[in-house]
């Protein structure tokens, strides 16, 4: 897989990148993960890469020809191109795992007031928003995103299963509760259940326990 990350800030969107599991797949060969300044492809002799709104409004607007010309650039038959903006579809686990078959993914990172909308009806393929929320520019969002796709890739991860345990392998539920030694800290002790041995009770007991913790936490899962 290839991921190319279209921004003002590439070093934004690398930084989180470039540790852990991440650093490890890249040097695998599993993925390769490149972050583009966008000023790449602006013209001009200040190299200007936003505007201001047509028909007047607060802020800047990303203009469409360097992001034009950097698709056209980065651009193959098999290239899916994705825009991280608050307005797009919230972007969950399952989302991941599709985006995790796809060869070639290129992020538009938003930023100011978002991109020229000819972008969006010329160009972009999917619109992603990680969360009801703002953030300065979405070259956060497009190292969030790409952390948790690649995660997904085959070897990635230590343990295959690792995938499958976590959080939000299960849409509507959260991981059960997880405990290591000591068995006993300041009082508090590790459930006699997962000392037992019993695996079948421990998976019923982690069962109930999940539904309990998404009652708490999240409880707009269960309501799907």
């Amino acid at each position: 897989m290839r991921i190319d990350i279209l921004t003002l800030f590439p070093k934004i969107a690398m930084a989180p990148l470039g540790e852990s599991i991440m650093k490890r797949a890249q040097e695998a060969g599993l993925v390769e993960v490149c972050a583009h300044d966008l000023r790449k492809w602006a013209t001009g002799k200040h190299r200007k890469t936003d505007d201001y709104l047509c028909g007047g409004g607060q802020g800047m607007l990303l203009k469409p020809e360097p992001i034009f010309a950097a698709i056209e650039e980065l651009r193959r038959e098999s290239s899916k191109i994705i825009l991280l903006t608050p307005q797009g579809s919230v972007f969950k686990q399952a989302k991941a795992r599709e985006l995790s078959s796809e060869e070639h993914l290129i992020f538009i990172s938003g930023h100011y007031e978002g991109v020229d909308h000819r972008v969006i009806e010329q160009l972009v393929d999917l619109e992603l928003s990680i969360g009801d929320y703002v953030l300065t520019n979405g070259a956060i969002a497009a190292a969030v995103v790409t952390d948790a796709i690649v995660r997904l890739l085959p070897g990635a991860l230590g343990d295959a299963r690792s995938a499958v345990d976590e959080s939000f392998f299960d849409p509507n539920l959260l991981e059960a509760p997880a405990y290591t030694k000591p068995i006993e800290f300041r009082g508090l002790k590790v459930p006699e259940i997962l000392l037992s041995g019993h695996h079948a009770k421990i998976e019923e007991w982690k069962a109930e326990v999940s539904i309990e913790r998404t009652q708490a936490n999240r409880p707009d899962l269960l309501d799907q």
